[in-house]
């Protein structure tokens, strides 16, 4: 290897997120590892001086993921200490609302890690609480809905009693392989790269040249390799499918393709579920996988309590694994772990939002202490590598940031939502967190607030979820002003602007909506209730006189456009339809029409 290629290997390797590294301590040991903080959790414990990136090394491009970690890292330190500061014992509370929204701390993370000997974690974990008031469920709950019987009558259950009667999954009796050429591996597997394995960055290229050789030599037997070769190629047709999402199935280039790429998804998954005992019976990376996969395919089929068991499944092996990591795992193994940690985290987070009993895995404990994602070849450009784990990372950061306002405002007992001393201050510093992380953004996913195209696919689907965790945040204001006008009182100028704020957040969440593969692919079940919860609370703005101004001039056409993607989205499976994302889509018609009543009238 010539001295120019030694070079770029020390620059991509030396500054990896939170990967092991072998940095310069003290008495330059070598077998110290660095967690890339300021000081390093490695010389705080021991009193040494830290001096990580100090070498004399220049930054590579993948220093930018490491940037983007830290300084959010920083930035949650900062907003923890000012949310002390803001709501100590002096500041007033409401007597039913707990003293301090920052009861989301872990105590068993505060005193220890999940790492035997290593220094308390100094960083709040990000945790969803299990009973929360920020479902759609909640939100339909409200007292301003009440005078609209077809609301009430087109809801016929919770969304779990609807799902838990839903029939089970049929599996076809053939057990044969299709035969697929070369060319047609190539095409499910490239599928497989540019969508699920860009959004969860979890299986390496050599695990993907396996799958390719075991799907092509016809090697595929009873062992747990060929489970998630199967499942690999399941999810990959199934990656397929969503090319012709928003045109008319038939107009589709390749009609009868489209067809087999349904069926040939369900034959490969029927295959592989046959084989998903191997997965719960061991306990290894692979194993780990499979079960993350197969939950993966539960939500593209829209079965959020399947897809939500297999979550927790891989989610508590995974931690299990990276709890008692083995002597001699390869450092790719743990690399796998812990991105498969991150995904689980952020589905679970995902699932909780609108589930919210769902009883929990407790990765949530002790996120704030597992490495962000490092080096991992996933993709054969490394350009497209990098621009994954950068994209992956911007998901994490977002989920933590959604999990913390969720807690913190929407929490039973603790959330201070209803308290109007306590609220506006953690309002703002949730605010000022959201804008920091939309300004740390690298450049391919930077956006506009506002109608425009984005520049990019995940641009546009990460502006939905910065436009989610907006409306989050401002809707006490709404509930604030709500409650105002129902007695009768004036709203004063701060809570019109809060409440204004909310209500764009969420009709720019709607009137942005398209087809965005990972939405339709693993998320049309979260977005056919928060869909349906952006209708409500324009509903009961609407009715509302004092606030009706806040409303965005073309509000009435926001339910049919949902309603037009939603119907179709919930076909793209085609093994049956979700019963909880047809009431959504109920719910959304309904709302839609008494929207227009009043707006028209």
């Amino acid at each position: 290897m010539d001295a120019e290629s030694e070079s770029r290997k020390r620059k991509r390797t030396s500054h990896a997120v939170n990967s092991p590294r072998n940095p310069v301590h003290g008495v330059c040991s070598p077998v110290l590892v660095c967690d890339g903080r300021q000081p390093c959790a490695t010389c705080s414990s021991t009193g040494e001086d830290c001096l990580y990136g100090a070498e004399a090394i220049p930054k590579s491009k993948s220093d930018l993921i490491l940037d983007v970690a830290l300084r959010s890292e920083h930035i949650l330190r900062e907003m923890s200490a000012h949310l002390r500061t803001l709501l100590g014992p002096g500041s007033p509370v409401d007597p039913r609302v707990a003293p301090s929204p920052l009861a989301f701390f872990s105590p068993a993370t505060i005193d220890s890690t999940h790492r035997p000997g290593s220094p308390p974690d100094q960083i709040s974990n990000a945790i969803l609480s299990q009973f929360h008031s920020s479902t759609t469920e909640s939100i339909l709950a409200w007292p301003h809905f009440k005078d609209f019987h077809a609301l009430r009558q087109n809801y016929r259950g919770s969304v779990f009693h609807l799902e838990s009667l839903r029939p089970s999954l049929k599996h076809r009796s053939s057990g044969v392989l299709p035969y697929v050429a070369k060319s047609e591996v190539d095409n499910i597997l490239r599928s497989f790269e540019e969508n699920v394995n860009f959004w969860y960055p979890t299986l390496s290229r050599a695990t993907r040249t396996e799958v390719e050789l075991q799907t092509l030599s016809s090697g595929l037997d009873e062992g747990i390799s060929s489970c998630l070769s199967l499942l690999v190629m399941a999810l990959g047709c199934a990656s397929e499918l969503i090319h012709c999402v928003g045109s008319d199935i038939e107009e589709c280039a390749d009609a009868e393709q489209h067809h087999r790429w349904r069926l040939m998804s369900g034959l490969y998954f029927d295959l592989a579920f046959k084989k998903i005992y191997l997965a719960q019976a061991e306990c290894s990376t692979e194993a780990v996988q499979c079960l993350f996969f197969t939950a993966l395919f539960f939500a593209f089929l829209q079965r959020p309590i399947q897809a939500w068991s297999f979550i927790s499944a891989a989610a508590i092996k995974c931690r299990l694994l990276l709890s008692y990591p083995a002597s001699e795992s390869a450092p790719e193994q743990q690399e796998c772990l812990r991105r498969i940690f991150w995904s689980c985290y952020i589905l679970e987070s995902d699932y909780l939002a609108e589930l919210a009993a769902l009883p929990q895995t407790g990765i949530a404990d002790i996120e704030s202490s597992v490495p962000l994602p490092g080096e991992y070849h996933t993709h054969a450009s490394p350009a497209t590598e990098e621009q994954s784990s950068l994209y992956f990372l911007a998901c994490i950061s977002m989920r933590r940031l959604l999990n913390r306002v969720h807690d913190l405002l929407y929490a039973r007992n603790n959330g201070v939502a209803s308290d109007v001393a306590q609220f506006p201050s953690v309002v703002a510093e949730l605010d000022h967190q959201l804008q920091k992380w939309k300004d740390l953004l690298p450049p391919p996913f930077q956006f506009s607030v506002d109608r425009d195209p984005a520049q990019s696919i995940e641009a546009g689907f990460l502006r939905q979820r910065y436009l989610t965790c907006k409306s989050v945040i401002y809707r006490p204001y709404l509930t604030w002003a709500l409650s105002l006008t129902t007695r009768g009182d004036p709203v004063p100028g701060t809570v019109y602007e809060g409440c204004k704020t909310c209500l764009e957040a969420c009709c720019l969440h709607a009137q942005n909506l398209q087809g965005f593969p990972q939405t339709v692919m693993v998320d049309t079940w979260i977005c056919s209730l928060s869909m349906a919860s952006v209708m409500l609370i324009t509903l009961a703005t609407a009715r509302e006189t004092a606030l009706r101004p806040s409303l965005p001039p073309d509000a009435v056409g926001i339910g049919p456009k949902l309603r037009k993607h939603l119907t179709e989205w919930m076909q793209v499976p085609g093994a049956g339809v979700s019963p909880s994302v047809l009431q959504s889509i109920r719910l959304i018609e309904d709302a839609s029409i008494s929207l227009s009543t009043i707006l028209d009238g």
